[in-house]
Order: C-alpha cells, then structure tokens, then sequence
C-alpha cells in the first residue's frame, strides 16, 4: 500500500511539473523544487518516468502515422493498372511516399528504443513494397515513353535530314543512322537516317521525362538509387544496342573476326565508322542528356546509369578496333586500318567529353589503348612492306630491263600512303622503331620520323632492285633496267608528298645515280663499236690501211646490227628519257661512223667499192637508234 501511494504521489508531482512547465526547461525546475522538498520526489524517479510516458505516447504517434501511410500505399502497391495513368494518382502516391520519406527520417534517432525502433522496422518493409511498385512504374514509363519517341522537331525542321516515312521498302535507308523496328513482338523504336551529326535525340517526351525524375528522386532519396539506375541502364542499352546493330554492325567473336576474308572485313569496317560517329556524336550525348534530366540533382546516379547504359556498346566499338588491331599487317591492311585509327582519334574529343565522370573513365582509357594498339598495327604494317622488299626474291628477270613489279608496287603505295601524312607523322612520332643508323645519313637526327621511315625503305628498294639487276648477264640490259626503275621511283617522288617528305637532295642525289645508269648503258653497248671506228692517222697514207679499215666496217655492220635487233627488245618506259638516250647514243655514234666512211670512201684501194662495204649511211644510222628501246613486249615494261 505504501508503495502505491508513494507512486501515486510521484503521479500526480510528475503531472503537475507537466502541466506547469512550458517548456522541458520549467518542468526540471519544478522536478527539481520537489525534490528539494522531499526526499522521495528524487527526480531520477520522476525524470525516468516521464521519458517512458513520451515515449509511449511518440510510438502511439509513429503508430497512428504509419497506420495511415500503410492505408495509403497499399492501395497503389494493390493497383492491378498503372499508377501513373492518372495524374491524381501518382501525385498521391509520391506524397505518401515523401510522408514516409520523411516519418522515417525524422524518428530514426529514436531508433534504439525498442517500441520506436520496431515501427521503423514496419516503416522499412512499407518503404520496400512502395519503391517495388514504383520501380515497375519506372519501367513501364520507360518502355511506353519509348513507343512514342521521336526526334526534336525543331530539330527537323532546321537540319532537313530526316524522315518518319516508312523504311520496309527503301533500300536507301538501310544504312542509316537509325528506323523504326518493324518487329511487332518487341518494337523498339530508333531514329532515321542522317547525314548531319549536328542532332539531338529526344528519346523520350518531356512529360515522360519529368515523372521519371520524380520517381529517380524518390528512389534515391529512400537509398533505392542503385535500383532506380539498374531498371533506368536496362531499358536505355537495350534500345542502343538496337540502334547501333540497325547501322549493320555486327557482334563478332575473335574467332569470327580472324576467320573473316577482308574483303567482307572491309565492308564491315565501313560500317564500323558510320556506327561510331552516329554513336560518339548523337546517340551517347543524347543518352548524357536523358540521363541529366532524368537524375537531375543526383549527379552519381545519372553518372552510374550513363555509365551502364553505354558500356556494352561502346566495348563492342572498341572490340571492333581492337581487332583490327590485333589483325593481319598485311601490307594491303594499311588504308583500311588507317581509317580507323582517324576514326577513332577524330573520336577522341567526344570521348573526352561525354565520358568525362569517375564511372566512365574506364571506358576513356580504353578508347585511348585501343587508339594506341592501332598506331603500333600501322608501324607494324610498314615493318612487314620492309619484310616483304627484302623477302622478294631474285627469280625471273624481266623481260626489256622493264619496271619490276615490286617497284611500282611499292612506289604506288607510298605514294597512297603519303596521302594520310598528317596521320602517319602522327603515328611515327610515337614509334620506338629503330632504324639501322649505318643506312641513313644526319637526317636522321633532323628529319621527321616519317621522313627517316620513307628513306629508310627507299634505301631497302634500291637495295632489292641492285640485287635483281645482276641476274641480267648482259651488263648494258642491267644499266637499263636500274635506268628504268630509278627513273620511276624519282617521278614517283617528285609527284607525291614523297618529294617534301626526301627533300631535295634525295632526288638530286637520286636523278644523278639514273644519268649514271645512262653513262653505264653507252659504255657498255657503244664503246665497243666506236672502238671499231677509230683510225690511226700515222698510218693513214698507207696502203696497209685499207685492208683493216675493211675489217672495220665489216666488224661495225655486224655489231650494229647486233645490238639494234637485240635492243630494239629493250624497253624504257620513259618517253622523255627514251628520247634523250636515242640522242645521246646519235651524238656519240654519229659523227664517229660519218668520219669513218668519209675516210674509207678516200682509200685507193676501197674506191668504187665502197658502197658496197657501206651498209648504212648516216640517215640509216639514226633511223635504226630511233628503233631502239621499243620493247618486244611492252606490256612486261610498261607504266602504270
């Protein structure tokens, strides 16, 4: 009895120092006046009583709260049609859920009383049933909003490179950017054809847009954010990856990529390049911008669902190049493999911008090996041309002393080659290719690394052609053949971003080495003959003279005619060339033979005669060298 009076004493203190005091501050006052009065009005008892009384009365509070937000959620977690069909409804669904938001964020650093921590538990299962409706909202949004997607018609209208026309019939459309799926199972709607990448994509309408943000803020905010971007990057990469296999890429293993004949390789490359700058300059920016707007405010989570959305197709781009890459050097490769690495390092800015955030910075680094993996495929495809020259067998001479097929094969190339200098400067100042320092000169140390590369390779030619010549047994045929090709490789030069890349002094050293070739042609034809003109004045008014001299002429007709139905088989490409040699030989030959049958004709014994030991007069002479050099067999010689 005691014991109850005593608590219905402190009962009736607490309830006074409650009703009293106005504030918690008055009431410890009070508690702290009866407690001085009497002992048992100690204010540990009253003070613990009066926490366990609030206490009961905020669980009763929290109670009553989530009672009514159970009410109210569950009545959209139980809809059996979309919430956000009407507008009503999902407003009063996203306000419970702020409710909810906010009950448990306002009561959760109460959460170690028992009976408090208990209602936050419910509150966490109620939170968990109302982000799983409204992630399945999510997802219907996104997938209905992608039925009615089209591109801004502002857009459209200034840029006048699209159509919303039906494609099943256009062949023209086939390589587009983009057209609408004619799959009736699973339509996933993309864009039409473009030839201006100046664009953006509204991939989804303004009103779509703005209700998935507020269930992105939602969700982040109740700590559902990775959620929220795994349902958002699985709706989005399905639809890229849809886009970007309608541009007619294919996903190809590496198994698949090696065994690819190149000529279906090259066509796949062509389809490459238009897929990674559709992709690079409209699809992924306007993927960024969706995702911005989407997420907006929560810049991680836009970065994350970026970053998701895009990945699977940016590493099927980059795979593509890799493998290109990793490929073949085979010399043919060079153009092909050229255009993408530009491609690629054209590419590179909107890497750098579209995939600027921490999540994306994998796929930036990636982007920069795989360009760097293509630079070190184009040195290594100017390794194997060098493997080729100095593999290429001294087999079969050709015929004439024509132009070797590796000459102009080469020749050609560098000249294609040559076409993507800027590139290629690009390529070989981050070479670590050494080249033989006793081949090159001290443009070695001032030249470009392209300049050293184009010389280096020249030096490899001529080296190949010198030791092709010496198959020929006729000395004069090995001259002409050297002639022949010396002169198209330097008209090959002066032609070509080769003569800026040489320089000068390469063709002045190099047009000096073909007249050489020239002197070596007369020596070895014509001086032998014009040894055979030559008279000894001593003993010219001898009547000992005629008989040599006879010898003489007879020896000259002999190997004259010799060397014009030998030669006549010869070939030298060059028509300006040609003419000057036929010159060159007239003027050596000529005034020779003119002297000598001037002479034979003033010999006694000769006399009448004369004319008939004189097979050729000087017109006849020049006649037959103008028949030199013709070729038997042009096509063996000619130019191309």
């Amino acid at each position: 009895m005691a014991e109850n009076g005593e608590e219905k004493l402190l009962a009736v203190a607490r309830h006074i120092a409650k009703t009293l005091g106005q504030n918690d501050t008055m009431a410890d006052d009070i508690l702290q006046i009866f407690s001085n009065f009497d002992g048992r009005f100690s204010r540990e008892k009253l003070s613990e009583k009066m926490v366990d009384d609030n206490n009961s009365r905020g669980c009763a509070t929290l109670e009553r709260a989530l009672h009514s937000l159970d009410r109210q959620i569950s009545q959209y977690v139980a809809f059996d049609h979309p919430v956000w069909a009407h507008t009503a409804d999902s407003s009063a669904f996203l306000d419970a859920i702020d409710d909810l938001i906010r009950t448990i964020r306002d009561w959760s650093p109460m959460a170690a009383e028992k009976s408090i921590g208990a209602c936050l538990v419910r509150a966490e299962d109620l939170m968990q049933q109302a982000m799983f409706r409204v992630e399945d909202e999510f997802r219907s949004l996104m997938d209905r909003g992608a039925e009615s997607f089209e591109l801004s018609r502002n857009n459209l209208e200034s840029t006048g490179n699209l159509s919303f026309d039906s494609v099943e019939d256009n062949d023209e459309h086939e390589e587009g950017l983009l057209h609408n799926g004619a799959d009736l199972d699973h339509q996933i709607p993309v864009a039409q054809p473009v030839t201006d990448y100046d664009i953006i994509i509204d991939a989804l309408p303004s009103v779509t847009i703005n209700d998935l943000h507020e269930i992105a803020k939602r969700m982040v905010t109740a700590g559902f954010g990775k959620e929220c971007s795994h349902v958002y990057s699985t709706c989005r990469r399905e639809f890229l990856e849809e886009s970007i296999s309608r541009l007619g890429l294919q996903k190809l293993s590496i198994d698949e990529f090696q065994k690819m004949p190149w000529q279906e390789l090259e066509d796949e490359i062509e389809r490459w390049i238009k897929a990674a700058n559709v992709s690079l300059r409209i699809l992924f920016p306007s993927e960024r911008r969706l995702c911005d707007r989407v997420f907006f405010g929560f810049s991680s989570a836009a970065d994350l669902s970026f970053m998701e959305v895009c990945r699977g197709s940016t590493i099927q781009l980059l795979n593509f190049a890799d493998g290109i890459a990793i490929g073949s050097r085979s010399p043919e490769r060079l153009f092909k493999v050229l255009d993408v690495f530009e491609t690629l390092r054209d590419l590179m800015p909107e890497f750098d911008s579209v995939f600027s955030d921490q999540y994306c910075l994998v796929l930036r680094n990636e982007a920069i090996t795989t360009w760097k993996r293509l630079g070190e495929s184009i040195r290594g495809i100017f390794m194997e041309l060098e493997n080729l020259i100095r593999r290429d067998p001294a087999k079969a001479a050709v015929p004439g002393g024509g132009l070797h097929p590796i000459t102009r094969y080469v020749m050609n190339y560098l000249r294609a080659a040559c076409r993507s200098r800027q590139t290629l400067e690009q390529v070989f100042v981050e070479s670590n290719m050494v080249i033989p320092s006793n081949k090159l000169d001290d443009r070695r140390t001032s030249s470009s690394s392209m300049s050293v590369q184009m010389a280096w390779i020249m030096e490899l030619l001529e080296s190949n052609l010198e030791m092709k010549s010496k198959i020929y047994r006729d000395s004069a045929l090995c001259s002409v053949f050297m002639m022949n090709n010396g002169r198209y490789i330097v008209q090959k030069v002066k032609d070509s971003e080769l003569e800026s890349l040489l320089g000068d002094d390469w063709i002045r050293k190099h047009t000096a080495k073909v007249r050489q070739y020239c002197t070596n042609y007369q020596r070895s034809t014509w001086n032998k003959i014009l040894g055979t003109l030559k008279l000894d004045n001593s003993s010219l008014a001898s009547n000992a003279i005629a008989k040599p001299m006879k010898e003489k002429i007879k020896s000259f007709n002999s190997q004259f005619e010799d060397v014009c139905k030998t030669q006549s088989s010869w070939v030298i490409f060059d028509e300006q060339l040609r003419e000057e040699l036929r010159i060159s030989v007239s003027r050596l030959l000529l005034p020779a033979y003119r002297n000598f049958t001037i002479r034979l004709q003033c010999v006694p014994e000769v006399g009448r005669n004369a004319d008939r030991l004189i097979k050729y007069g000087p017109e006849d002479i020049e006649a037959r060298i103008n028949e030199l050099f013709e070729g038997g067999n042009r096509s063996s010689g000619g130019r191309k």
